[in-house]
């Protein structure tokens, strides 16, 4: 495919995202802080299930087809560089993804969370090969490292290279755990509907008859 072309079919499938995601309002972020501080679970469960469906085909093309995965070590950056992002997520009040439709709907303190992340990603590269400490290239070695406090590598086609263990067997683990996480999510709101509705029904019956 040509340059063009594939320029065409990038184009074309950023629209379609685009528009889904903007009309159907997910965000990554409200996916669990909708969950904690609302019990409310539309976006986790939406998240759940494109985290199924994306884990078996990935691992599924990585134990099947060719390309290249990405490997990356895991290490106290990855915890530390997780909880720093979720802190800013839930004060900018959207992901990544969903500052980027408010962004284009307008919404100028998006427009300020999206700014700030190319800053932040811009200062980082400054110091990405300057040190040895984490997460710096010299320190990811893809094997355990503790004194850059660093774990290896961590994902399907690392444990499928090491034990020999299609990466396939990994994903299906995986989605088959998050499959659980949403039967319980389903049940808690099947016991709040009815809960609800039990609600409802008595404070019917106890109304005074006119």
């Amino acid at each position: 495919m040509s340059v063009i072309g594939q320029c065409l079919v990038a184009f074309l499938f950023g629209s379609v995202v685009g528009l889904l995601v903007q009309r159907s309002r997910f965000c990554n972020t409200a996916a669990l802080r909708d969950a904690i501080l609302f019990k409310t679970y539309r976006n986790t469960k939406a998240l759940l299930v494109g985290m199924m469906i994306l884990t078996i085909g990935f691992t599924t093309f990585m134990t099947f087809g060719e390309g290249h995965p990405m490997y990356f070590d895991v290490g106290l950056n990855t915890f530390a560089g997780l909880f720093i992002f979720g802190i800013g997520m839930v004060l900018a009040g959207a992901c990544t993804v969903s500052t980027w439709v408010k962004t284009g709907e307008g919404n100028i303190g998006a427009l300020w969370a999206l700014l700030f992340t190319f800053v932040g990603m811009f200062l980082f590269s400054l110091v990405w090969s300057a040190n040895y400490w984490p997460p710096a290239p010299a320190s990811m070695t893809g094997e355990p490292n503790l004194e850059a406090l660093q774990l290896g590598y961590a994902n399907a086609a690392t444990l499928q290279e090491k034990f020999g263990v299609p990466a396939v067997v990994f994903g299906v683990v995986q989605a088959g755990v998050l499959y659980l996480i949403y039967r319980a999510i389903r049940r808690k709101e099947m016991a709040q509907e009815e809960h609800h509705h039990a609600m409802a029904t008595h404070a019917t019956a106890a109304q005074p008859a006119e």
